[in-house]
């Protein structure tokens, strides 16, 4: 699998899942409500390399953005738009954000 940040419109298919997602963001911070096991919960002071909708169906409501890590890609069916500016930012992006989510994750509230 590529490093993180796969570019902006690339689909996916994540472990266990049964829709394909498109990649809408980066460094997603939940700060709503989620839903769990039919459950509500409030978030973890987390940070996800990616934030998605559905595809093809898009961004139908902004409570269904899906959050998830790259770890979590079982299969890319499709790769977005590639430049060399997505490029550039795909590198930034991998040389700091596990500095940045450490920071994040672990500041006192």
């Amino acid at each position: 699998m590529k490093e993180r940040f796969l570019p902006i419109g690339t689909v996916v298919l994540l472990k266990g899942g049964k829709k394909e997602i498109m990649i809408t963001s980066y460094c997603i911070f939940p700060n709503n409500i989620q839903i769990k096991n039919g459950q509500e919960i409030k978030p973890e002071k987390k940070i996800y390399e990616y934030g998605a909708c559905i595809y093809p169906e898009g961004i139908l409501d902004s409570n269904t953005i899906c959050a998830f890590n790259h770890d979590q890609i079982e299969k890319i069916c499709y790769m977005g738009y590639e430049t060399p500016i997505q490029n550039e930012l795909s590198t930034l992006l991998n040389q700091g954000y596990e500095m940045y989510k450490e920071k994040y994750e672990n500041a006192d509230e």
